[in-house]
């Protein structure tokens, strides 16, 4: 899941259309990362398809990842002139058209005419991500109360239904075209129904002089980068599941390609429930004593998949790998976000720390796997988890009066 922000519109009374928009809110989320999950499930077939080694893989991820981070800053900008509902309609429809033709491009053999629809693909993605954290965040301040965890944890629901679907299609060895075209539509015709649903959300113009400048110091706060910190090894947490596991638990234990996506599967699985979960830990021990609790549990899962002598064993270190790294993106979020006048400004910097983890992690990973196996390559989270604990503390709430 992506950054989440505020939209400076005054909340009515709840009512029926708050309610059913909370609902679209969660159908938006959900089918983004369904049609995420789809692709990423179904890489083993990818790689074998084009023939690369494991870093020609990475390069192609990080056609999404480049892809993501150039939607990001438009995002915002997108949804202030034509509305978070345009937007999310606009993204589903490029994520759609875009991941069809990458899957073709697959197909093909030939690297670059997937690697061309995948950095079209990650743009929507991103942009997708933005605006429904803003529609959400909206529909948060018309409930006036918070529920934004529980779309994040819709978006994990969505990715564990992806995998499923994934894994079916590899056991069923169904045409990799044929069942990204088939779920891309669903996920585009999910979206379209949806944003009917959505709140009016007036334009708004550019923020002025004051408001840059509190852009532009939020950038030179020491808590705030060290937040950003946090989040980046986080999502280098997440993200080096999702794009690797998979073929790792291929190249690694010899298992099939439906094995690996089942794998993939259960990380999903994981972080949901540690979605679901995680609040009330939170709100009972806080937030630095649950990161660095979640963050040992991750520590030890990877390590647990990575070493495990059996491919049973490396199961439940996944599980545990996916809930250590649940809650770190959303309550680096909440930090960023403690006060609220200075939240976006926050919140922006930190989501633009953070998914640089989702540019660097594929080749990254994809490198180190050329010299030592993509499954050995994966004890880079495990490494960098250890120096991210130490700025856990920035993230503490706020002392209370």
């Amino acid at each position: 899941s992506g950054p989440a922000a505020l939209d400076p519109v005054a909340p009515p009374a709840p009512g029926a259309p708050v309610l059913r928009a909370r609902d679209a809110v969660a159908a938006v989320f959900a089918l983004n990362g369904f049609v995420f999950a789809s692709w990423m499930s179904r890489l083993p077939a990818v790689r074998d398809a084009l023939g690369l080694s494991p870093a020609e893989l990475g390069l192609l991820l990080l056609a999404i990842s480049l892809g993501s981070l150039s939607g990001l800053p438009l995002a915002g900008l997108l949804c202030d002139r034509f509305g978070s509902r345009r937007v999310v309609a606009c993204a589903a429809v490029l994520v759609a058209l875009a991941q069809t033709a990458a899957a073709g491009g697959a197909e093909s053999g030939v690297p670059l005419a997937s690697g061309v629809p995948l950095a079209f693909m990650g743009f929507g993605i991103g942009v997708w991500d933005v605006a429904m954290n803003l529609h959400g965040a909206h529909v948060e301040q018309h409930l006036g109360r918070t529920v934004m965890p529980r779309f994040h944890a819709g978006f994990s629901l969505g990715t564990v239904v992806g995998a499923g679907v994934g894994a079916g299609a590899a056991a069923l060895d169904l045409d990799l075209l044929v069942h990204l075209a088939l779920t891309s539509a669903l996920g585009l015709l999910g979206a379209l129904v949806a944003v009917r649903s959505f709140l009016p959300t007036p334009a708004e113009t550019a923020a002025d002089d004051e408001q840059a400048t509190v852009r532009t110091n939020a950038w030179l706060e020491p808590r705030t980068l060290m937040i950003g910190l946090m989040v980046l090894a986080l999502a280098f947490t997440e993200g080096t599941a999702n794009d690797w596991l998979a073929v790792a638990l291929v190249d690694g234990y010899g298992v099939p390609d439906w094995a690996g996506a089942l794998g993939f599967g259960a990380f999903v699985t994981a972080m949901t429930l540690g979605r679901l979960l995680g609040p009330p830990l939170l709100d009972r021990h806080g937030r630095v004593a649950v990161l660095w609790s979640t963050m040992g549990v991750a520590f030890a899962g990877v390590l647990l998949t990575v070493l495990a002598p059996v491919p049973a064993l490396a199961v439940v270190g996944i599980l545990l790998w996916g809930l250590g790294a649940s809650l770190g993106f959303p309550v680096g979020m909440s930090a960023a976000a403690d006060d609220p006048r200075r939240a976006a400004a926050r919140v922006s910097v930190v989501s633009t720390i953070g998914y640089t983890a989702f540019l660097a992690g594929p080749p990254l990973i994809g490198f180190v796997g050329e010299q030592s196996g993509t499954l050995q390559a994966l004890l880079v989270v495990a490494v960098l988890l250890v120096p991210s604990a130490l700025v856990v503390p920035a993230a503490r709430e706020p002392r209370t009066p």
